[in-house]
C-alpha cells in the first residue's frame, strides 16, 4: 500500500503543494496557491521559522549584534537586515485614552563614533508605562514639537519634563510641569533601556553605526 504525505504550505497553510527537487538532500516543495517554494527543514538557521522571534528576544535582553550572531550561528549582516525587516512590521501603538499624564525626557547615545553624540527623546504615559512615540536626533524645537503635538492631541492633564528651555515654548503653561522628581518614572526607564539595550550602555564599545539601526532596535524594544 502506498502512503501519500500531504505537505501543508508554511506560508499560506494550503495543501495544494507539489514536490520540486532537492537541495542539500532535503526535499523542496512548491505551493500552487502562493507560488512560493519551501522546505520542511532547513540546515541554515536563518531560514528556521523561529529565527526572527529569537532575534527579537535577544535584542531585548541586552545582547549585541555580534553576540546574537554567535548564539544563533548566522552572520552579523544578516542579523542587521533581519532587525530592520522586523522593525518595519511593527507599528506604534494607537493610544486613544484622553486626559492622561505624560513624561517626556531625553537620553544621549553615540552614533557612528564616540565623538558623535545623538539624543533619543520619547514620551511615556505614567499609568500604563506605554511609550507613545520617540525620535532620534538633535534637541531642537523642530524635532521635539511633533512629539509634543502628538501628546496635545490626547488632551493631557499634565506633561512633565525636565528643565530643557525648549519645552515652555511648545507646551501650554497650564498643563506643563517641571520640578525636581517630576520625571522619576521616565528617568528610571532610561536606566532600564541602558541595561537591556547593549548599544545604549554608557561604558561599552557597542554603539550604533547608523541611525536606522538605533531606531529599529528601539522600535522592537518599545513595541515589538
Amino acid at each position: 500500500m502506498i502512503i501519500f504525505t500531504i505537505m501543508k504550505c508554511k506560508y499560506c497553510h494550503q495543501i495544494n503543494t507539489i514536490k520540486k527537487g532537492k537541495r542539500n538532500n532535503l526535499q523542496r516543495y512548491y505551493c500552487k496557491e502562493c507560488k512560493r517554494c519551501f522546505q520542511n527543514n532547513y540546515l541554515y538557521k536563518a531560514y528556521q521559522l523561529n529565527t526572527n522571534d529569537l532575534i527579537k528576544s535577544l535584542l531585548k535582553e541586552g545582547c549585541g549584534i555580534r553576540s546574537i550572531s554567535r548564539i544563533i550561528g548566522i552572520s552579523t549582516k544578516l542579523i542587521l537586515s533581519r532587525m530592520l525587516k522586523i522593525s518595519r512590521t511593527i507599528k506604534s501603538p494607537y493610544f486613544i485614552k484622553l486626559g492622561c499624564k505624560f513624561e517626556v525626557d531625553e537620553m544621549w547615545s553615540y552614533l557612528g563614533s564616540k565623538e558623535n553624540v545623538t539624543w533619543i527623546t520619547y514620551a511615556l504615559e505614567r499609568e500604563t508605562k506605554t511609550i507613545i512615540d520617540f525620535f532620534v536626533g538633535r534637541k531642537t524645537t523642530e524635532n521635539i514639537k511633533p512629539l509634543i503635538n502628538k501628546l496635545l492631541l490626547l488632551h493631557p492633564k499634565r506633561i512633565y519634563t525636565d528643565r530643557l528651555n525648549i519645552y515652555p515654548s511648545i507646551i501650554p503653561k497650564e498643563i506643563h510641569k517641571r520640578f525636581q522628581y517630576c520625571t522619576n518614572i521616565i528617568e528610571r526607564y532610561n536606566l532600564t533601556l541602558r541595561t537591556h539595550i547593549k548599544r545604549l550602555s554608557r561604558k561599552t564599545i557597542c554603539f550604533s553605526k547608523n541611525k536606522i539601526y538605533l531606531e529599529a532596535h528601539l522600535r522592537i524594544y518599545f513595541w515589538g
